[in-house]
C-alpha cells in the first residue's frame, strides 16, 4: 500500500464528542453572555474536540511553506520572472520573508520545503529538500506532471509531517506557499472541480493588467480544455493542471489530519492544496481552519466548496504563509479562553439562569 492510500486511511473520520460538549458547556457556563466571544468560541470547541481535551497546547506551532515552479509561466501569466522563487527559498531559509517575521512573532518555526523548484540548492541549505522534478510542464501544452508525480508531490508533504512527528509532536501546523505564477494552476484547479467559469476564478495574482489577466484566463481555459481533469479523480487534476508545491501542500493537510493535528491553511495556493487534500479524504476537513480571505477571486469558491469560513479577512494577497501565522495567534487565544475563563460557579455567582 502506498504512504498516501496509508495516510487516508488512517484519518479518523470523527472527532472527540465528549470533549467538544465539554468545551460547549463549559462556554456556555463562563461568566459572561452565551456566545459573546463568537467564532472564537467555535474555534475553542472545535480544538478541544481534535485534542481530545479541553486544556488544549498549542505551543509546538509549525509552518511549512511549500515552493516549485511552473511551465505555465512561459505563457505570461505573472509578473514576476521565475528565478524568484528559488530566490524566495533562501530568503526563507535566511529568516528574512514576511512568513518569518510574522511566523516568529505568532510563535511558530517556519521551514521550506522544496517540492518542485527549478533549481539545484546545496544540500546543507536548511530546508525540506523532497523535490519532485524541476518546475511543472507548461500546461498548454501538456499535462503540468505525471500522474505518478503527482502522487509523489502529496506524498512529500505527508513525509514531512512524518518527519516533523518523530522529533516532536506537533500541535498546530500551518500550510504556506512559494511560486511564481502559482495562482494560474490554483485557479484551474477549483474551476476543474466546480465547473464555475473561469473568469469568476481568477484573479490578479501578483498585479497583473488588464490585458495579462485576459491572457491568464485564456491560458486556464486552453489547458482545461486540452486535458479535461476528472473533477472525481484529485490527482488527475493535480497532474494535469497543478502544480508540485499544492501537492505538497495537499500532503501536509493529510499528514497532519492522520496524525490529530490541527492545520491552518493560508490563502488562495494552499487553499488548493487543501481542496485536493479533502477531495481525497473528506475527513481531512474536520482537522482545517481556513486562515483568510484572500483578495483573489476564485478564494471563496474555494471556501464555499471545502464549506469552511476563512477567520479573518485583511486583504492579505500574498502567501508564504503569513495569513496562516497570524491565525494561529487567534486560535492561540481561544484556548485559553476556553480553559481561563472563569465559570459562574467558579467565580461564586449562583443565581444566573
Amino acid at each position: 500500500m502506498s504512504l498516501l492510500d496509508q495516510t487516508i486511511l488512517s484519518i479518523d473520520e470523527t472527532l472527540d464528542e465528549d470533549a467538544f460538549h465539554s468545551a460547549k458547556e463549559r462556554l456556555a457556563n463562563q461568566a459572561k453572555p452565551v456566545g459573546s466571544l463568537g467564532i472564537m468560541e467555535d474555534i475553542s470547541a472545535r480544538l478541544a474536540a481534535i485534542k481530545g481535551t479541553i486544556n488544549v497546547n498549542l505551543s509546538n506551532k509549525r509552518i511549512i511553506t511549500c515552493a516549485g515552479d511552473h511551465g505555465v509561466t512561459q505563457e505570461g501569466v505573472s509578473l514576476f520572472p521565475a528565478d524568484v522563487t528559488p530566490q524566495m527559498v533562501y530568503n526563507f531559509a535566511n529568516n528574512g520573508a514576511s512568513v518569518n517575521v510574522i511566523g516568529k512573532h505568532a510563535g511558530a518555526i517556519v521551514k521550506a520545503a522544496d517540492i518542485g523548484v527549478n533549481h539545484d540548492f546545496a544540500p546543507d541549505l536548511p530546508i525540506f529538500h523532497k523535490k519532485v522534478r524541476y518546475g511543472t510542464a507548461n500546461f498548454t501544452k501538456e499535462p503540468a506532471m505525471t500522474r505518478a508525480e503527482a502522487i509523489l508531490s502529496i506524498e512529500a508533504g505527508i513525509e514531512i509531517v512524518n518527519e516533523l512527528e518523530a522529533l516532536e509532536p506537533v500541535d498546530l501546523l500551518g500550510t504556506g506557499d512559494m511560486g511564481i505564477g502559482n495562482t494560474t494552476p490554483s485557479s484551474a484547479i477549483i474551476a476543474a472541480f466546480s465547473g464555475i467559469e473561469v473568469e469568476k476564478l481568477t484573479g490578479r495574482g501578483t498585479g497583473i493588467d488588464d490585458k495579462s489577466l485576459k491572457n491568464k484566463i485564456n491560458v486556464i481555459k486552453k489547458g482545461l480544455a486540452l486535458h479535461k481533469p476528472d473533477p472525481h479523480d484529485p490527482v488527475d487534476v493535480l497532474s494535469k493542471v497543478g502544480g508540485l508545491e499544492i501537492g505538497g501542500l495537499a500532503g501536509l493537510v493529510l499528514g497532519a489530519a492522520a496524525r490529530g493535528i490541527p492545520v491552518i491553511c493560508d490563502g488562495f495556493i494552499s487553499t488548493a492544496g487543501a481542496l485536493i487534500a479533502c477531495e481525497l479524504a473528506p475527513a481531512a476537513k474536520n482537522y482545517l481552519f481556513v486562515s483568510h480571505k484572500s483578495v483573489e477571486t476564485g478564494h471563496r469558491f474555494m471556501h464555499k466548496r471545502l464549506g469552511l469560513e476563512p477567520l479573518i479577512d485583511l486583504k492579505f494577497r500574498l502567501g508564504e504563509g503569513t495569513g496562516a501565522a497570524v491565525c494561529m495567534e487567534l486560535l492561540d487565544l481561544s484556548t485559553r479562553i476556553l480553559a481561563d475563563i472563569k465559570t459562574f460557579e467558579e467565580v461564586g455567582i449562583n443565581d444566573v439562569q
